[in-house]
């Protein structure tokens, strides 16, 4: 399975961004009110600057206490930024993630930000091919 049919199986709503100007306590606001675990910051919603996780949040906040949600999002975000390809595998993209130990990955075509994929959709998309391989199979061995 490909990255761009696992984009195409979830609910469009592009991807969720904020702007590097945001507050940590905006970010943790929009986070909990879109009821997701990382956000995209970017000025114009296709070129990501970077990416800011519930994990960044709270590392901070366990070194530096509730100070640290008056910080703008640009100095606690992620900015070496690891992205994919629409033509990318599940595979290759399940390997990123977990050698890079994070859940959320901008898909980038043309340098522009076309998806954004966490690690629940692969698994989901890579649970969905195997259930459909194992009947495939299942078939045949019935005879059908």
């Amino acid at each position: 399975m490909l990255v761009h049919q696992i984009l195409r199986s979830k609910a469009n709503e592009g991807v969720l961004t904020l702007a590097p100007g945001k507050s940590v306590a905006e970010a943790v606001a929009f986070l909990s009110d879109k009821k997701v675990g990382a956000v995209v910051i970017s000025e114009d919603g296709r070129v990501p600057l970077g990416i800011l996780s519930e994990r960044d949040i709270v590392r901070e906040l366990g070194r530096r206490g509730a100070e640290c949600l008056q910080d703008g999002v640009h100095d606690m975000m992620t900015d070496k930024l690891t992205t994919c390809t629409p033509h990318d595998s599940a595979d290759q993209v399940l390997e990123m993630m977990t050698t890079g130990r994070f859940r959320h990955l901008p898909v980038m075509e043309n340098d522009e930000m076309v998806g954004l994929i966490s690690i629940g959709d692969v698994v989901k998309a890579r649970l969905s091919e195997l259930a459909m391989e194992k009947d495939a199979l299942e078939g045949m061995i019935m005879g059908h």
